[in-house]
């Protein structure tokens, strides 16, 4: 701090930077596939899918946790894979929206989606139907009042919760018959 003061006063004295970070062994098992990576620390995880791996369909939105289009499922827990650093997943079980089918067969969510048209431009639909998975996994959405609320961190900018909320209700219902 004291060296900005300096520098900042017109004082000739300069600092040295910080040499930069070694890449890190990051071990990523996505989709029932390991991937072993040689990344920067600070790389987020949903770069690590995107930009490494080559993911894409966890989708890049606000890049601060307040959109929910990078939701993916982490142990079956839903998370915003942009707020979490790849090197912190290490070993941990990573499913992203190509790894809740099975081949051609889609996840049910996948399918109550289309069953009720639950998008429209289809940008949060990765992160909406990943964190509708991880929501019936919690086990904590008993009603429709839970599922606007437990499904409130996800954006749709094109207003399609109503049809959103008819395929989780759709899949929670099929799951607890």
């Amino acid at each position: 701090m004291l060296d900005f003061f300096k520098q900042a006063s017109g004082s000739h004295e300069t600092t040295l930077a910080p040499p930069p970070a070694e890449p890190a062994e990051v071990r990523l098992n996505i989709n029932g596939q390991q991937h072993t990576l040689q990344i920067a620390p600070w790389v987020s995880l949903l770069d690590a899918l995107r930009e490494y791996i080559g993911f894409t369909g966890t989708k890049k939105g606000c890049d601060h946790g307040q959109c929910g289009a990078c939701t993916v499922l982490v142990d079956g827990v839903r998370i915003n894979s942009c707020m979490t650093l790849a090197i912190m997943r290490d070993g941990q079980e990573i499913t992203t929206i190509e790894g809740l089918s099975h081949g051609k067969e889609l996840h049910p969510m996948q399918k109550a989606f289309i069953d009720h048209d639950a998008f429209q431009c289809g940008y949060c639909t990765p992160g909406q139907i990943c964190s509708a998975v991880g929501l019936i996994n919690e086990g904590k959405a008993n009603n429709l009042e839970d599922i606007k609320e437990l499904m409130s961190g996800n954006i749709c900018r094109c207003g399609a919760y109503t049809n959103i909320n008819a395929a989780i209700i759709q899949v929670k219902g099929e799951v607890q018959s």
